[in-house]
């Protein structure tokens, strides 16, 4: 347990990774910098929060930033900005899926994730896409298209994510995601689902037995979808509404289902559910469980929701049913928010390239998303500095100092920003050369 433990400090994650990356098998290069030098560097722009290339070209060759790279990141020579993106540029997506497999299990293997188990010990999987890039003037072969009614081609790339969340966690735990590409279709409910695909076979793929709920908003619940579900043997608890399912809803109506009231810290929460319900006239044979939940508070807001679910409803879970539906948004909140406004600069144009540039750089800002979730997970110092600090802050500071102190480990850097007047930094002291 200790050794599996050891692997989820700061300086086991980045070993971890940096290993995986050593072990791909990449394109060959003619060049000095190898690529585990290209991948951590980049994997350091994240990790570091820089909010450019550019800032990252003019900071590595400073002596204490350097120094820390090698020490903390293992980068021995950190390519040019326009180096770095060329390098990059020519990867596909998927030579980044390893080191988040191989962090997923660390964390199995050390009971981390015993908490996250929910209901009959199943993990809730939140899937949902999010826009990262949008330009009427750069582009690459990758770029989906939104042609305008006066001739303007909108270029842009989006994201499907996938999450591991809990209702009673904040913290989440990203799984690789699935680039959305043009290849992809037109049409936003074409990408999305084209892209689940492939991110649902992936995951199976590489986790053929954990037990797992798909949590989903009502883009997911259509029959191909919900039939792959079913084909890869993951459970599903999957938003749905009205106006999209108009033949289900007219069938509800019509059933007896059952109604079951109870009042919780002052909140009345009304279910009504019904089983082996047929989707629609189309796909008739295909059955569905279905609860609808209203909400009502003491202020007498009201809100009101409707999900599909291959699981069976009773009394005794449909609250349970509810949390889990609602646990969806972890994946809006804990996520694509916080890498778009909490230093991960996730809408930001680090380098579009020609081929996969865009893709590879948010699966490396995912990455390093990760490796700062399970430190939150499972590090009482970056825990207690993060929480002292702020997350925006917290960063800013672990910049500043790797810029200007030499650190041979995490620990001592995190320790210094928690008790200042205990580990003073060394300020201007650079460790002789190994």
């Amino acid at each position: 347990m200790g050794f599996i433990r050891k692997h989820l400090s700061s300086e086991g994650l980045h070993r971890l990774v940096k290993n995986s990356f050593a072990k791909e098998s990449l394109p060959l290069m003619q060049s000095s910098i190898n690529w585990s030098d290209c991948l951590m560097s980049g994997l350091a722009v994240f990790g570091l929060k820089f909010p450019s290339l550019l800032k990252f070209e003019e900071e590595k060759l400073q002596p204490f930033t350097k120094y820390n790279l090698k020490k903390l990141y293992g980068v021995e020579f950190a390519p040019s900005d326009s180096c770095l993106r060329e390098r990059l540029d020519i990867l596909e997506p998927s030579n980044f899926r390893k080191p988040f497999k191989l962090i997923f299990a660390c964390l199995q293997r050390g009971k981390v994730l015993e908490g996250y188990k929910y209901l009959g010990g199943h993990y809730l999987l939140s899937i949902d896409g999010t826009g990262q890039y949008s330009s009427e003037k750069v582009h690459c072969k990758n770029c989906c298209e939104k042609h305008h009614r006066d001739g303007r081609v909108t270029y842009y790339h989006q994201m499907l994510g996938m999450v591991l969340v809990h209702p009673d966690e904040r913290v989440v735990i990203p799984f690789a995601p699935e680039p959305i590409v043009k290849a992809d279709g037109a049409v936003k409910n074409d990408c999305e689902r084209t892209a689940a695909k492939r991110l649902l076979k992936d995951f199976r793929r590489e986790h053929p037995h954990l037990k797992a709920i798909v949590v989903e908003d009502g883009l997911g619940s259509n029959y191909p979808h919900l039939a792959l579900l079913d084909a890869l043997a993951l459970k599903y608890v999957i938003g749905i509404k009205s106006g999209d399912h108009k033949f289900l809803f007219d069938w509800i109506k019509q059933s007896k289902g059952k109604e079951v009231i109870m009042v919780k810290d002052k909140i009345c929460h009304t279910f009504r559910y019904v089983s082996d319900v047929p989707l629609s006239d189309e796909h008739f044979a295909y059955r569905v469980n279905v609860l609808e939940y209203w909400e009502e508070n003491p202020n007498g807001k009201k809100q009101y929701f409707s999900w599909v679910t291959s699981l069976e409803i009773t009394d005794d879970n449909v609250f349970e049913l509810m949390r889990a539906g609602r646990a969806r948004w972890r994946i809006e909140n804990e996520t694509f928010n916080t890498l778009k406004n909490q230093g991960y600069n996730f809408e930001r144009n680090y380098g579009h390239g020609y081929n996969n540039l865009c893709s590879v750089m948010t699966m490396l800002m995912m990455l390093a998303f990760l490796i700062d979730q399970v430190q939150q997970l499972c590090d009482r110092l970056y825990r207690e500095v993060r929480k002292k600090k702020g997350m925006r802050t917290l960063f800013e500071h672990v910049r500043t100092l790797f810029q200007y102190v030499a650190w041979d480990n995490w620990t001592s850097l995190y320790e210094t920003i928690l008790y200042p007047h205990l580990h003073p930094p060394p300020i201007g002291v650079l460790p002789a050369a190994d």
